[in-house]
């Protein structure tokens, strides 16, 4: 199964106390990087959003965003007037107990614990609501990567099939090309006029066309093709596979335009590392 690295998804729901809403966006990235993005009373959930996001993804830069919009009544301060009435009755109390007692801050008053009062939230019931949402948020994401996946899988399988092509052209021109260099170096001797050994000239011939021989070069483009046929039917993530196969395939192309003596050959080795790199391009967004 083909997936992207590049995605974003986006999920939000109204409740009593609130509004809560996860966005998550990945990109291309060597190895997996999880980058959560919470509200402080959220904090606490970070390991398990980590655990879930790593079970699900296997490659790609993710930041897993968490906006949390408290309703007014859930965020009201009160005081708590029947606390403070308490609080002062004893502070006058002990202002009897303490000579030219300094006179009281209200803000020093406010500062005592349970003079305000903050409606109670159930932070527990938040954080499950947001770690299911998460996991809903993720699968949509999974959608969102494997539609572009499939996109890519077209475009580098149809790239790969003109590779294949291309292979099987050069394939089939080679006894021409053989023909070609026979008849080049036939020509260049009758060019110089001097009586040769015709075996000795058929030996010669022989080492050059040893010496360009690309058989096993095409041999391997294909073995390569098909390896990456197959990848892209796999279940599983290949980005990295796929980025291998196209190392050898590269190399193999080198090794063709570097043996090449014949303009035919020369434009399909140039053919050939023109549509590799359009795939390497598109496999660094694979999984």
């Amino acid at each position: 199964m083909i997936r992207s690295m590049t995605a974003f998804a986006r999920t939000e729901q109204q409740l009593d106390w609130g509004v809560i809403s996860w966005e998550i966006k990945t990109v291309n990235h060597r190895y997996l990087e999880i980058t959560p993005r919470l509200p402080e009373d959220m904090r606490q959930l970070e390991p398990k959003i980590r655990d879930l996001v790593a079970a699900k993804l296997k490659r790609g830069k993710v930041e897993c965003a968490c906006r949390l919009k408290l309703n007014a009544e859930q965020q009201t301060t009160t005081v708590n007037h029947a606390f403070a009435r308490g609080l002062l009755a004893t502070i006058k109390q002990l202002d009897g107990l303490i000579p030219n007692p300094d006179r009281l801050n209200p803000l020093e008053l406010m500062k005592w614990p349970g003079v305000l009062q903050v409606p109670e939230t159930d932070w527990e019931a938040i954080r499950a609501t947001a770690f299911s949402m998460l996991a809903q948020t993720l699968d949509e994401l999974l959608e969102a990567r494997q539609r572009e996946g499939e996109k890519l899988r077209e475009f580098i399988k149809s790239r790969t099939e003109e590779i294949a092509g291309l292979v099987t052209t050069l394939r089939a021109q080679i006894p021409e090309m053989n023909q070609r260099q026979r008849d080049k170096m036939a020509n260049r001797v009758a060019e110089l006029q001097v009586n040769v050994d015709r075996e000795r000239l058929e030996q010669e011939v022989a080492l050059l066309l040893q010496k360009i021989d690309v058989a096993e070069e095409l041999d391997r483009l294909e073995s390569h093709t098909r390896e990456i046929s197959h990848l892209l039917d796999s279940k599983q993530p290949v980005g990295r596979r796929l980025d291998f196969q196209l190392q050898e395939l590269n190399r193999e192309a080198n090794t063709l335009g570097s043996k090449s003596v014949d303009l035919d050959s020369t434009r399909v080795a140039v053919d050939l590392k023109v549509l590799i790199e359009q795939i390497r391009e598109q496999v660094q967004n694979i999984e």
